[in-house]
């Protein structure tokens, strides 16, 4: 396992995760009624999404050999392995979902229910990312 290209990757979650909660600090209203309050927080999600992916990947590779098919089910794959308690990859898995639509715009995303979601949901990534870091050390 290359544990420097994990910690990296968790270094640079850490780092979207708190300009992420300096916006999730703000009202929702403020977050709204700024355009890029709003995209910011978006692209800030991708990102950690994105990054969480990558350590998954890798992860499930190194374990397993193989790797799920669809981005989702890395989170879930990391339950099966034991790295993740099955009920916390299964709640975290649907953000690739949320991620999906923000970058691939599928449909139309309820802006306020997104950043409400945001912030009562930011803290799953703290676990994340402690329960990762666990395994490095």
């Amino acid at each position: 396992m290359d544990n420097s290209l994990i910690t990296k990757k968790l270094e640079q979650a850490k780092e979207y995760l708190a300009e992420l909660r300096e916006l999730c600090a703000k009202e929702t209203g403020e977050i709204l009624s700024n355009s890029y309050f709003f995209h910011t927080s978006e692209r800030l999600l991708q990102l950690i999404v994105d990054t969480c992916v990558d350590i998954n990947i890798h992860l499930i590779r190194e374990k397993t050999g193989k790797v799920p098919d669809d981005l989702q089910s890395t989170f879930v794959a990391l339950g099966e392995i034991g790295i993740l308690d099955m009920p916390f990859a299964l709640r975290i898995a649907p953000v690739v979902g949320l991620r999906n639509r923000i970058v691939h715009r599928y449909d139309t995303l309820d802006r306020k229910t997104f950043i409400e979601t945001l912030k009562k949901e930011v803290s799953d990534f703290d676990k994340y990312l402690q329960d990762i870091r666990v395994i490095i050390v």
